[in-house]
């Protein structure tokens, strides 16, 4: 047989996968995988379950109904002064895990350089190089993550075409500050590229931060395509609805990739995130006072615990640092022994950094020491994680003690 796609075949099952696998195997508590366990607003699932029934359930308009697309640009208007046509600057999207390949391989040939800043949504890394272009990767260091602006600068060159820029960021927690965007949107200015702007978690964010476009910023209007989360906005992750606003010289490539990916969204959902999009300011306020309530249920339990917290501006996760706990393995083997042992699954943070070596296996220089854990769960819930995880701590001590007694 003829070898398949090796970027694919080397391409391991995301880390989401496999450790909900081991959850589901020992039933254990997942805070590793970002997904709510209750249901979005009523009134939009209703909406979509109605239009489910109204007699338009063939292909809808490639770039998404008339509802959603004029929503999306309404929301843009509303909370960040952007000005974007409805019907020539919105693209409807199957997800925003598609929009963001869409949104690459509007701009990217092979041979292309592409920024990426780690730790990074797993997804990033394989579409880059399935385009054949080449990633530019520059660290975020813990416990800060401040942007590393010499490695940044350094990282752009005659042959940079674009920049993958995440925030609030994924697994960090970090919302960029306004003199961080204009350092980044100096460098695309100067190096005339673009930036696909992964802003999936714009309404989740806590301690007063807000969420900034690098598109509202001078001269990045025309540079940027900035992507929407309907999963991550109204906590229907199973949904699969994302958008995405760019200049009109960009949305007819980025179109075409959704022509050539998914093609169309289902209408019903589309217009019930339509229906979401023009909630009140009491929805999106209520939404981030919600999770940021979750946010320090979870820490200050961890913290209780003995775990290192870090700090959380934005999104729906905490990372913390297991070392505090006399922990001496791995990230990864802690996340597996406390998904056996505790029955409560995290994230371990080196798999949002990308292999440095043909090993496929070594994160070289990368932080191995943090978990990442999930609060976008029910208050009962993140309880009995806490509790659970205290019931093995305390059993670790007590056989400690036994063995060195």
């Amino acid at each position: 047989m003829q070898p398949q796609n090796a970027l694919l075949s080397a391409t391991g099952t995301t880390i989401f996968t496999v450790m909900s696998a081991l959850a589901n195997q020992h039933q254990a508590i997942n805070l590793g995988q970002g997904f709510p366990d209750y249901d979005g607003p009523p009134d939009v699932v209703r909406a979509a379950a109605e239009a489910l029934m109204d007699g338009r359930n063939q292909y809808p308009p490639m770039t998404g109904v008339p509802e959603l697309r004029e929503a999306v640009a309404a929301h843009n208007r509303r909370f960040y002064g952007i000005d974007a046509d409805a019907n020539a600057e919105v693209v409807v999207t199957s997800g925003a895990t598609e929009a963001i390949t869409a949104c690459l391989m509007a701009v990217l040939n092979p041979g292309d350089e592409c920024v990426l800043i780690e730790p990074l949504y797993d997804t990033y890394l394989p579409v880059v190089k399935l385009l054949g272009a080449i990633p530019k990767l520059v660290r975020l260091s813990p416990p800060k993550w401040e942007l590393p602006r010499a490695e940044l600068a350094a990282a752009f060159g005659p042959k940079t075409k674009a920049i993958l820029f995440n925030t609030p960021m994924n697994p960090t927690g970090k919302v960029f500050t306004s003199a961080e965007l204009a350092f980044i949107a100096d460098l695309i200015a100067r190096h005339d590229c673009y930036a696909i702007c992964d802003e999936v978690y714009e309404h989740l964010t806590f301690d007063g931060w807000k969420h900034i476009p690098l598109m509202t910023l001078p001269g990045m209007r025309e540079r940027c395509m900035r992507i929407g989360s309907a999963g991550k906005t109204f906590s229907l992750t199973g949904w699969k609805v994302g958008y995405v606003t760019c200049d009109r010289s960009l949305a007819p490539n980025v179109a075409k990739a959704h022509q050539n990916l998914t093609f169309t969204t289902p209408p019903n959902l589309q217009r019930g995130v339509a229906v979401g999009l023009v909630k009140d300011d009491a929805y999106f306020e209520g939404l981030s006072s919600h999770l940021q309530a979750k946010r320090d249920r979870l820490s200050r339990g961890l913290e209780r615990l003995g775990f290192g917290v870090l700090p959380t501006q934005g999104t729906y996760f905490i990372t913390t640092d297991v070392r505090p706990l006399g922990w001496n393995g791995d990230d990864v083997s802690f996340c597996r022994t406390l998904t056996e042992e505790a029955k409560v699954t995290a994230i371990p943070v080196t798999a949002f950094y990308a292999p440095r070596t043909d090993t496929h296996d070594a994160n070289d220089g990368a932080p191995n020491h943090y978990a990442r854990f999930a609060f976008c769960k029910g208050d009962a819930l993140l309880d009995m994680a806490l509790a659970r995880m205290e019931a093995w701590l305390a059993a670790r001590g007590a056989g400690a003690r036994a063995a060195a007694g």
